[in-house]
């Protein structure tokens, strides 16, 4: 992240603005829906960060790729960022942006990776095992990395939970490598 104290402020001023006028929940979409599109296209991303584009040229084409799709409150918030010249924040800011709903709205957001996908049942068989845990609510989120062999990682609230194969067999061969009870022969 470029600034994320940029990104925090400018998304808290909008959590505000968009609870002040009762649209969090549309804004908060608007925001998910950006933040995909900025992730997916680098295009759009070098747009905003160019400094040969001008601002006005920016605003049409913005006006272009989004107005329809986007509430009016984040459509003025994205032409703000861009006339105060803040439009290259604005892939941090979504997901700053998300990050502080969901800790307002008391989420938590749980990935399990594995090393092959797993079935609906399982997953919310974990989810609701990680609720019971949790006062908050559970969003599970799921990956997949065969290099885990078997097992699974799990990551919530800055923790991680590292119970995958590949973890166990890196753990045996640095026990190898290091080995105290066998002394050096040479």
């Amino acid at each position: 992240m470029q600034n994320p104290r940029l990104a925090s402020r400018y998304a808290k001023a909008l959590i505000d603005l968009a609870q002040e006028l009762n649209q969090l929940e549309a804004v908060n979409t608007d925001m998910l829906y950006l933040h995909q599109v900025l992730k997916s296209s680098t295009d759009l991303v070098n747009l905003l960060k160019s400094p040969i584009i001008k601002a006005d040229k920016k605003q049409k084409i913005l006006a272009a790729v989004f107005e329809g799709r986007l509430s009016n409150t984040t459509f003025a918030f994205i032409n703000l960022l861009v006339s105060k010249s803040r439009e290259s924040a604005l892939y941090e800011m979504t997901a700053e942006f998300t990050r502080q709903y969901m800790v307002l709205k008391n989420i938590s957001k749980v990935k399990v990776t594995t090393a092959v996908p797993l079935d609906a049942a399982t997953l919310e068989a974990i989810r609701q095992k990680v609720a019971s845990q949790s006062t908050q609510e559970i969003v599970l989120e799921s990956a997949v990395d065969p290099e885990l062999i078997g097992g699974f990682v799990l990551e919530t609230n800055g923790q991680l939970i590292d119970a995958s194969v590949l973890r166990d067999l890196k753990d045996i061969k640095q026990q190898f490598s290091k080995n105290i009870y066998v002394s050096d022969l040479r």
